[in-house]
């Protein structure tokens, strides 16, 4: 096969196979896999006819770039070439094949749902000012009656929320049963049903969207504080609640812990994956993080190589790919006994960081700053000072 190639690329696989054996030790075995791509293909494709693309493979998992040749050639160098998967996740045009309909049919019922949810979300605008004039004047009872009444149709918004985060847990739940059974490994999961992972990665783009939103929004939180506090006032005094059998008691517990949390979807799916885990003991706990570091290093490799870029049809799907790849990192980082941060991680964490430092700042610092905070091995001493560094 080597004959094939041009004296040029040989002298620069020979430079580059002398770089990798100062760090790799001088008896690891160097393969060289061509590798390209056919942009009008929708799937992963090998194209052995036409430019060569290399691929170096070694026993650490770090990522080189050291060749170029007019296009951009990626290394990805891995234990196992599944923790560098390098094909196009087509987000825009995927559509489900025979065998994943059932499982894309039950959670497109639930997904269709979404984009009302957040435009109900963003259009939120709370009770601030009947609340404020009730506890000023509580001898005043038109302006209770008024706080009150302007109170309950908003808890009534914040349980179709929160009813909607079950749903959510379940349709991943359902997908993540299907991305992670056997015989096939993750990437052959999400090259074959690339409209399943594309649901999981609508899941995870609506997670972090509902997340921004309620993060800015603290009328949610005072409006269901004050709703909790009027309603056990009224029971103490025997006084008819309108709204009570909308929101019983117990309800309201689960919806006071559920917007408690600074992230409370994202708090949700963590909680689902970590379920899904424990009740699912005959299935290793590496095929759904493999499921989700594979998503994670197809998103970075999607956003950092422009032959793959270059493919999107809407300036969209950028933003889509970082929400998706800072998702499933989080949610890595919730699953895997170590994290995402720690040097054996299957993701390539500093690529990512990277990634999103690449883009504008202000498009970006909300993602970053769920990195910083909602993940939970960031600052454990298994996390590199680099690494902290990049997220100071």
């Amino acid at each position: 096969m080597m004959t094939c190639i041009a004296d040029g690329l040989m002298c620069q696989i020979i430079q580059a196979h002398n770089l990798l054996k100062r760090f790799a030790g001088m008896g690891n075995l160097i393969k060289v896999l061509t590798r390209d791509i056919d942009h009008n293909a929708a799937h992963f494709f090998l194209d052995f006819e036409r430019k060569l693309h290399c691929i170096s493979r070694i026993t650490s998992c770090t990522s080189w770039r050291y060749l170029n040749m007019g296009n951009l050639l990626k290394v990805l160098t891995c234990t196992d070439l599944e923790q560098g998967p390098n094909f196009f996740l087509d987000f825009e045009n995927a559509q489900p094949t025979e065998s994943e309909k059932e499982i894309y049919n039950q959670v497109n019922v639930v997904l269709k749902d979404a984009e009302g949810i957040l435009e109900d979300l963003q259009s939120y605008r709370g009770a601030g000012h009947e609340i404020r004039e009730a506890i000023q004047h509580p001898s005043d009872e038109k302006l209770q009656e008024k706080a009150w009444g302007a109170v309950v149709p908003l808890v009534g918004k914040l349980k179709k929320f929160y009813e909607f985060s079950q749903r959510l847990e379940a349709a991943l739940r359902g997908l993540l049963g299907a991305l992670t059974s056997t015989p096939y490994s993750p990437t052959q999961h999400l090259e074959r049903e690339q409209a399943l992972a594309k649901q999981f990665a609508e899941i995870l783009h609506f997670t972090l969207r509902f997340d921004e939103l309620k993060m800015t929004n603290p009328a949610i939180q005072n409006d269901f504080s004050y709703y909790r506090r009027t309603l056990s006032r009224m029971r103490i005094n025997n006084v008819p609640a309108e709204g009570e059998n909308e929101v019983n008691n117990e309800l309201a517990n689960r919806m006071s812990l559920f917007y408690a949390e600074a992230t409370p979807m994202l708090k949700t799916l963590s909680d689902a994956t970590t379920k899904f885990v424990s009740e699912n003991k005959n299935l290793p706990i590496e095929n759904t993080t493999d499921c989700l570091s594979t998503m994670a290093s197809v998103c970075r490799v999607m956003l950092e190589t422009p032959e793959y870029r270059s493919r999107f049809t809407n300036e969209e799907t950028v933003s889509f790919c970082l929400r998706v790849m800072v998702g499933v990192i989080i949610l890595y980082d919730h699953v895997h006994p170590v994290g995402a941060f720690a040097k054996t991680s299957k993701i390539d964490m500093k690529g990512c960081i990277k990634v999103l430092k690449d883009q504008p700042p202000n498009s970006v610092e909300g993602l970053l700053n769920a990195l910083r905070y909602t993940t939970k091995h960031l600052n454990d001493e298994t996390t590199s000072k680099q690494i902290k560094s990049m997220l100071q």
